[in-house]
């Protein structure tokens, strides 16, 4: 079985599933190359230096182990280390563009949180000032309420936060016949 776009291929295949998510990371690709900023990559199981991901580009890391929130946490962690700011998107956001990373990386300046919500429930984006283990710790992921959860959450610690233009992402054929010029 894939491990990619899993719930996509239930219906499209998994070599399918594997086309349209290159496309997407082209495309994540490309959004991130136009922009001047310090940019991450963090891989699932080995740093593949030789790949189309740049690496005079790009900062490249191994993930953590652990669920989605403990790989987003120690992402989290391991950028702001270095940086005063960190941001991560999703790679299946097929909207995600320059202009709304700069949004974001803007609204840090005056929020402790910038949140970007898909139509699904969950986020495309997410970007902090500095690390913060209430987001991740026992949340429950892939249900409809990631975001809403996320902001009680960053209520709950008096924190302010940003909310971006909400976007589309990309799980299944229903999500994929939206934007065609993704498909395999």
């Amino acid at each position: 079985m894939g491990k990619c776009k899993t719930r996509l291929a239930v219906t499209i295949g998994n070599d399918n599933a594997l086309l349209v998510y290159k496309k997407l990371l082209a495309h994540t690709r490309q959004v991130s190359l136009d922009l001047p900023i310090n940019r991450y990559l963090f891989y699932a199981q080995n740093i593949d230096t030789s790949d189309s991901w740049d690496n005079t580009q790009f900062i490249k890391h191994l993930q953590h182990s652990g669920d989605l929130g403990s790989r987003m946490h120690e992402a989290f962690l391991n950028v702001l280390k270095s940086e005063s700011k960190a941001i991560i998107i999703g790679s299946d956001c097929p909207e995600i563009n320059p202009k709304i990373i700069k949004l974001a990386i803007e609204s840090l300046e005056g929020f402790d949180f910038v949140i970007g919500p898909t139509h699904d429930g969950g986020y495309y984006l997410l970007g902090m000032k500095s690390p913060s283990p209430f987001l991740f710790k026992d949340m429950k992921w892939s249900v409809e309420s990631v975001f809403e959860e996320t902001v009680a959450r960053i209520k709950k610690e008096g924190k302010t936060y940003a909310i971006l233009q909400k976007m589309s992402d990309l799980d299944n054929e229903e999500d994929l016949n939206k934007f065609p010029s993704f498909k395999a």
